[in-house]
């Protein structure tokens, strides 16, 4: 091997050779799919095995049996993960055609929810329909892909007749329509699902491009509605008081935070080990839903709370790649409102978690126990994968790539044929 050869060897298998290597995988057309599909699989697995982990001792007691929970959630995969992959499949213009049921039929659920007999309160929130047998429908979840699917498709018709000139045809019928979901949430008294709501109601005003002295505006007026509605409702403002001041009232407003972060402080850089956590036996309220991060931490230590802040980061640049690649305009809307959704809910469960935002009650996206949140979020990433097959190059890199593993099965069973 000649001088020559041996630098340009020594260059190949250099450190910034490396890097530049793993870099340039992120330009590839189906880095988006791929990143979405992984990250969802994983946070799938891992929100079974810490339900299973941070029930177990509760339901031993309650039911007998330490698998109920996982039993359950296990079920609610195995249905949204077929759903998810036929959303996959769907054209683009299925999604705009069924925006407006999938929001009119979440609405007509919240409007059921408040009438008495029909909406069952929990935790002090009036959230679910109850249908008995363990069986509850939380409303507000689907209401949150509605809101997406019929904004980014209002906008998306008026960028196409160049109506968004005008601050008024940019905000009528949006802004009365996102008041009336909010509202309708907020009558059962669900705060953290009205933070995510006003987050895709402003994540789709800055994706189709709205003057920032406007956007300024909105927010401002989301922050000061919210401040309100924290102000007027006693137990909301008791959550705020104990968020400002963790040291008071430990034992009552402030047990639950305060047991959360003791959680995850004692989980160390490793953790107590998978199962091992102690927290769980009935010194951390609702450790399978709200808090199953503080599980997280405390069994899987900085090292597993680091896996899932990084997988939630890889399905924002996933989400926010899409938005910017494809260019149908109802695409980018829909795909900026769906990523800011979940991501926006998981740095507010997690941030309540750490202590860093006050507790508002909503879960951790495909981590926490409870198919009302886990199918609604199936479906969304499913619908970024069916965006993400139509990123540039995207066609043919699979048509490259050969039928996947559910057409070879088909055609296998004599009901499609391979391509």
């Amino acid at each position: 091997m000649t001088v020559t050869e041996e630098a340009a060897e020594e260059t190949r298998f250099s450190p910034r050779a490396q890097i530049a290597g793993m870099l340039s995988l992120l330009d590839r057309p189906l880095t988006s799919y791929y990143l979405i599909l992984g990250c969802s699989m994983l946070l799938l697995a891992l929100g079974l095995t810490m339900v299973l982990s941070a029930s177990y001792v509760i339901q031993l007691n309650l039911t007998g049996s330490p698998f109920t929970l996982l039993i359950r959630q296990a079920t609610w995969v195995a249905i949204g993960i077929p759903m998810m992959i036929v959303t996959a499949m769907l054209p683009v213009k299925a999604f705009r055609v069924l925006a407006y049921p999938i929001l009119l039929l979440s609405v007509l659920a919240l409007v059921l929810v408040l009438v008495p007999g029909l909406g069952t309160n929990v935790n002090g929130a009036t959230r679910w329909i109850d249908f008995g047998g363990g069986l509850r429908l939380q409303p507000s979840e689907p209401a949150k892909l509605g809101l997406v699917l019929w904004g980014a498709d209002l906008l998306a018709r008026k960028e196409k007749l160049r109506m968004l000139t005008d601050w008024k045809q940019l905000l009528i019928p949006l802004m009365p329509g996102t008041a009336v979901v909010v509202m309708l949430v907020m009558l059962g008294n669900d705060l953290g699902t009205t933070l995510v709501l006003f987050t895709v109601f402003l994540a789709l005003l800055w994706i189709v491009g709205t003057p920032g002295r406007l956007l300024l505006g909105m927010t401002g007026l989301i922050l000061m509605l919210t401040s309100i509605l924290i102000v007027v409702e006693p137990y909301r403002f008791k959550r705020l008081t104990g968020f400002l001041d963790p040291s008071g009232d430990p034992l009552n407003g402030n047990y639950q935070g305060n047991q959360g972060v003791k959680a995850i402080g004692s989980g160390g850089i490793f953790g107590t080990g998978l199962g091992e956590g102690r927290f769980k036996w009935q010194y951390l309220p609702h450790g399978d839903t709200d808090f199953i991060f503080a599980v997280v931490g405390e069994e899987l230590g900085l090292i597993g709370t680091l896996m899932v802040l990084g997988m939630f980061g890889l399905l924002a640049y996933a989400g926010l790649r899409i938005a910017r690649r494809v260019r149908d305009p109802f695409m980018r809307l829909a795909a900026a409102g769906t990523t800011a959704w979940i991501v926006v809910q998981a740095i507010v469960n997690i941030g309540a978690v750490i202590q860093v935002l006050p507790i508002t009650g909503i879960p951790l996206p495909l981590v926490s126990y409870g198919g009302s949140a886990l199918i609604p979020t199936l479906l969304g990433l499913g619908m970024l994968l069916a965006f993400a097959k139509r990123e540039p190059g995207a066609r043919q890199a699979l048509a490259a790539r050969g039928p996947g593993p559910v057409a070879r099965a088909l055609s296998w069973l004599g009901l499609g044929r391979a391509r």
